[in-house]
This record gives structure tokens, sequence and C-alpha cells, in this order.
């Protein structure tokens, strides 16, 4: 008897706490402005339970990315969430989840799929240039509509945002001929594999690179001397080519030395170096 009055107490103590919507989500439970958790279904954090968000860890100002919240562990039968952020806004990517009371969460418990369950869902990254958190929470219940010791929950790892103004590192393009063309990468967003196609009017020293957001290179495409012609190349995220990155933009920079020579033709100056730069979006 004592045990079920200290678990009624304290789900009416939650109640009092927390923004519920009882038919759905549950918000105000992060440790953002010291939330305590899911305490209708436990007292306590459990360790059996894992919660982690991956995605970019640096966002340009105003963007806006996809990221995705991992659990597993516990009765592992389904399973809810709740995030929240200081600065940035937290929005759907689907209908399993809801903005609520300024934060998100799940419109209904989500079914594990073996033994992991997540979430979609969207950053939308301020107009100032901050270091920014996502707190999460989830509770992996054994789905039988009653809250419980059974179900076990935690607090997931702190999840910090760079939200930065323009990429760093990555040159700025010099002036292009006509006929030197760098085309967007198709399809984009992209996820795993987008064709990059570009054309050189002369014989030059050939080097196209991906770049992340703070301008450090993340993959080399094409690296050699290559004479005048129409190119396609592919980038492909999968861990076939040992890559394995986030979801957020991406950088692809073109770069063409050409040799000097007696006479210069076709637009482009002996000896000149001509750089070309394109934004792409990855998209999990």
């Amino acid at each position: 008897m004592r045990i079920n009055f200290l678990l009624a107490l304290a789900f009416i103590s939650f109640i009092g706490y927390a923004n519920i919507d009882y038919l759905h989500g549950i918000v105000g439970m992060t440790l953002r402005d010291g939330g305590i958790g899911c305490i209708c279904h436990n007292f306590s954090p459990d360790n059996s339970v894992t919660v982690w968000i991956e995605g970019p860890d640096s966002v340009i100002r105003n963007s806006t990315q996809q990221y995705k919240i991992f659990m597993t562990g516990g009765p592992a039968v389904a399973a809810g969430f709740n995030i929240a952020s200081y600065s940035g806004i937290l929005d759907s990517a689907d209908t399993l989840t809801q903005p609520l009371f300024g934060e998100l969460t799940h419109n209904f418990p989500n079914q594990f799929i073996n033994d992991t369950v997540s979430w979609n869902f969207l950053y939308i990254a301020p107009d100032s240039i901050i270091i920014d958190t996502i707190y999460s929470v989830g509770n992996s219940v054994n789905y039988d509509s009653i809250p419980s010791a059974f179900d076990k929950w935690n607090f997931g790892e702190n999840f910090a945002i760079h939200v930065i103004d323009n990429p760093v590192n990555v040159p700025e393009e010099i002036s292009t001929p006509k006929n030197f063309i760098l085309n967007q990468n198709y399809p984009n967003p992209f996820n795993p594999t987008t064709i990059i196609k570009f054309r050189i009017s002369d014989f030059g020293f050939v080097s196209l690179k991906i770049y992340d957001v703070l301008g450090n290179e993340v993959a080399t495409l094409v690296d050699e001397y290559k004479s005048a012609g129409n190119y396609e190349v592919e980038f492909n995220v999968g861990t076939s080519q040992g890559l394995s990155l986030p979801s957020g933009v991406y950088f692809y920079q073109l770069r063409i030395q050409v040799p000097v020579q007696e006479d210069s033709y076709a637009g482009i100056n002996s000896g000149q170096e001509i750089i070309q730069t394109k934004k792409m979006v990855l998209l999990k």
C-alpha cells in the first residue's frame, strides 16, 4: 500500500510540474530546466535505457537540419521521448512527432524494431552565432497502458550544436570563364549517393574535394591532371567507401590549375588557378 501511495503521489507531483497532453506526448521532462524525467513510470533513471541523438554538430545560422533520436534498452516494446533546446526551434519531420509548449515529443508511442526505436526531427538554427544544446529523455515501456515500475527511462547525453555564420577555410571562387562549369550535384538533398558533373576547357591539374561547414576536408574525389572535356563523379557517403557522415550542409569545390603556356586560349590565362564552390545537403 505504501508503495502504491508513493507512486500515486509522485504521479500527481509530476502532473503539476510537466505540461502533459494525455492522449499523446509529454514535455517539461528534460534536464534543460531541471526536469525530473518520467517519474510517473519509475522514480529514477535506469542505465539499461540508452538515449542518444545523431546529426550535424555544426549548422549555419537560420538553416534547418534533420536529426534523429534513438533509444535502446528497457522493456523495448514501445517508447516515447521529449527533447528541448535553449535557442533553436525543434519541429516535426513527419507525423510521428509534435511540437508542444516549445519542445518536441511523440504523437503516440513508437514501436521498437529489433532492439531500437527512433524518430526523425528538425532543428531550426537561431540567427545568433552560439553553441546551443539539445536535451533529451526517453521512456521504454511494455505498452500495457499502465505506467509502472516495469517501464524504464533515462536522460540522453546533451547534444551540443555549434551555430556558425559561414564555412571557414573554404576559399571563395575566383573569376570563372564561361566554358569552365561546375554543375549543381544531383540529387540534392541526397542519401547516400549524388553525382557531380563539371566541364573544363583546357588541360590542367584538377582537384575536386568535399568540405563540411567548418571547412574541414572530408573527401577527395579528383586529384590528377585531366584533358579538356566533360566529367561526372559519384560521391557516396556509404560505409563501403569508408565514410560515415552525419546529415547536414557540405560544400564541394573544384579547382583547376592551368599550366604555364606560351599562348592562352579558351578564356583562361596561362598559369591561372580557377576555383568554384557549391553547396549540397546530405539528408539521412
